[in-house]
């Protein structure tokens, strides 16, 4: 369920390049992250033109920055870093972060589109899973994204999010506990008609 990760000195390679002016670079860059990044940013808002405005401000900053990365992460891990304080910024400029998952395109990558072989079962979990993380706190949902879909460690994740190891750590714990809980429930709560279509 997890996004194949990259390589990073690949990406690291693209960087230094982007330091020295190579738009072809950033272009790649864009590119590689445009997916990962607007699906992260679908978290915070279903507004495709403001996470389209999002990613382009947060490569917006790459252009400016890349020069000073350190290395003291992966290129991934500060890339999500930009998009989501770039993100928290423009959804609050916007009105407010929408909480509302239950409006998920329907488009899904493919890897999770694969979670069983029966595609009714596989829409019927994807259902359980949105209406379940739909009543986690933004801040939990994030950081199971971050985990379970992007494949980032939570000491990257704390990175990402600007918090301590043992937030996210607590945070995760959390989540699924809630998840545990909610999850049977909202299998209880599904019709008969719903039941027979199986």
């Amino acid at each position: 369920m997890t996004i194949p990760s990259r390589d990073d000195a690949t990406d690291l390679a693209l960087l230094r390049q982007v330091a020295a002016r190579d738009r072809a670079a950033l272009a790649v860059l864009y590119r590689a992250y445009h997916p990962r990044l607007g699906r992260f940013l679908s978290r915070l808002t279903r507004r495709s033109e403001l996470i389209e405005e999002i990613v382009n401000d947060s490569f917006w900053i790459v252009w400016q920055k890349a020069e000073g990365f350190r290395g003291e992460s992966r290129v991934s891990t500060w890339l999500m870093g930009i998009a989501y304080r770039c993100g928290l910024k423009s959804v609050r400029q916007d009105g407010g972060i929408d909480l509302s998952l239950t409006e998920l395109d329907s488009e899904l990558p493919e890897h999770q589109q694969a979670m069983s072989d029966n595609p009714s079962d596989s829409r019927e979990l994807r259902d359980w899973i949105v209406k379940g993380m739909d009543r986690l706190t933004l801040e939990q949902r994030l950081v199971l994204e971050l985990a379970y879909v992007g494949g980032h460690s939570l000491e990257e994740i704390a990175v990402i999010l600007e918090t301590p190891v043992s937030t996210v750590k607590a945070r995760m714990f959390h989540a699924r506990v809630k998840l545990r809980n909610l999850l049977p429930v909202l299998a209880e709560r599904q019709t008969p008609a719903e039941r027979l279509q199986k």
